[in-house]
């Protein structure tokens, strides 16, 4: 992790890193990587969106789109991934559980091809939950936004 010199800003988290912060695997794992990081404030995720997605198969054969919740899910691992960056090493791997979703609004598909730049701000934290604002966006283009709140727990 590259840290600068005033020690909260990261540039960039491939999905190696990724993988090691959190738990998340194929078929679930969201994100491919994580960039613009300012630790304990704010994060970008990438998701590059192919018709190689399982979802696809069922969602919808004849006009793929990916499923609102997926990119609800998306925000999420961005969101850990900033909770753990934060929180340190220690944090790393274990699990970050969903405790609300509101304010979610999608506003245009997400199809094939389309790569998906979450922005995840938090907005506070007390003790082990935090609650953030998301907003994923296409070529700049809002396409579904959220507020949630997860719990960090000690179990792995």
């Amino acid at each position: 992790m590259d840290v600068t010199a005033d020690n909260k800003k990261i540039a960039d988290l491939d999905i190696m890193r990724i993988m090691e912060m959190i738990p998340h695997r194929y078929p679930i794992l969201m994100i491919d990587r994580v960039i613009d990081i300012t630790l304990g404030e704010s994060a970008t995720g990438v998701k590059n969106v192919t018709i190689n997605e399982p979802f696809f198969q069922g969602h919808f054969p004849s006009r793929p789109v990916m499923p609102g919740v997926m990119i609800i899910e998306a925000m999420a691992q961005t969101s850990a991934v900033l909770v753990v960056a934060t929180l340190g090493k220690e944090s790393e791997g274990k699990l970050v559980y969903f405790m609300t979703v509101d304010e979610a609004r999608f506003r245009r598909p997400v199809t094939p091809g389309d790569t998906i730049h979450i922005h995840v701000t938090k907005q506070r934290q007390r003790a082990n939950v935090w609650k953030f604002k998301g907003e994923a966006k296409v070529n700049g283009v809002l396409v579904a936004e959220a507020v949630y709140s997860a719990m960090i727990l000690d179990e792995k």
